[in-house]
């Protein structure tokens, strides 16, 4: 049972998105949670959600996920983790423009809106991991396959949900959390993958283990780390100029796969710096997206 305040927040958030994105078509906001989210206890934001000139979310009240549906469903579907250092979500920018251009090929589009780690959750940085594991769960009950797709600290995100669909991150709250939260694939644009020595001057290290962690702190954190045999088909791209996320965060990563034995594919792009999201037109950075779909529609 959603409660009616969890409800208005939803409805609030679907008009919020339709104008800062220019998204004119209904859709739905599906709230992750039946009530408080665990780890809130009176913890978090409170008031309405913010959204930038850009599109940018913060004060994540009420996280969601936000169903894009095509006209052709292909049955497979993406849940979308935008970047934002943990400190905002990047919707206009990366999340919806995605999900859209997914829509053109069929896929149905869930745009996740997590629980930031310093809004004073009492989860803390697990926030963000307990509404990512519960978005998959859900987005599973209702499709075929489930494909993630992150960018920047989204990119973290989904790759540390990906490798680590065991670790348990809160009590369950009802059946839907009996479903295992695995991923058919996992794509990850200009991700955080380490937040290892030297890589640990982003904004993902500081909101997730902070100023002074330990090396152990930085390890436990870093996807690297978790990549196993049982670990998604992976599809990775990064600018060579990226000065946000160090381009070695997603060789790190390939190399990581091709240890495990994972189907990996690696996409260099030369000049397009960090959050281009499909990249301009005419511009390298815009190679990316046709490869995914290539990458995509063989693991459908």
């Amino acid at each position: 049972m959603i409660s009616r305040r969890r409800l208005i927040m939803g409805t609030g958030a679907a008009m919020l998105a339709m104008t800062a994105g220019k998204l004119f078509a209904r859709e739905d906001i599906i709230p992750l949670w039946p009530d408080e989210p665990p780890g809130g206890g009176g913890g978090g934001p409170g008031g309405n959600l913010h959204v930038s000139a850009s599109g940018a979310w913060s004060n994540i009240v009420s996280p969601a996920i936000q169903r894009f549906q095509p006209q052709e469903p292909n049955g497979s579907a993406v849940l979308i983790a935008a970047g934002g250092g943990y400190r905002w979500i990047g919707m206009g920018g990366e999340a919806w423009p995605v999900a859209r251009w997914l829509n053109a090929r069929g896929y149905t589009a869930y745009v996740l809106s997590y629980r930031l780690p310093h809004e004073k959750w009492h989860a803390g940085r697990l926030a963000p991991f307990q509404d990512a594991q519960r978005a998959i769960r859900l987005v599973r009950s209702m499709e075929r396959k489930v494909h993630l797709l992150g960018f920047s600290a989204g990119g973290h995100l989904m790759g540390m949900s990906a490798a680590r669909p065991g670790f348990v991150t809160y009590a369950p709250q009802d059946t839907l959390d009996q479903i295992a939260p695995v991923a058919d694939s996992v794509a990850l644009i200009y991700p955080v993958i380490t937040l290892e020595a030297p890589y640990t001057h982003t904004r993902t290290h500081s909101e997730i283990v902070g100023k002074n962690a330990s090396p152990a702190d930085e390890a436990g954190w870093s996807v690297e780390n978790y990549v196993t045999r049982s670990f998604p088909p992976t599809f990775l791209a990064q600018a060579d100029d990226d000065r946000t996320s160090n381009p070695h965060n997603t060789q790190i990563m390939h190399d990581a796969c091709r240890r495990m034995g994972v189907p990996v594919e690696q996409i260099k792009i030369t000049r397009g710096g960090h959050g281009f999201g499909l990249g301009r037109a005419g511009t390298p950075a815009a190679i990316w997206d046709e490869a995914y779909a290539i990458w995509l529609a063989g693991r459908r």
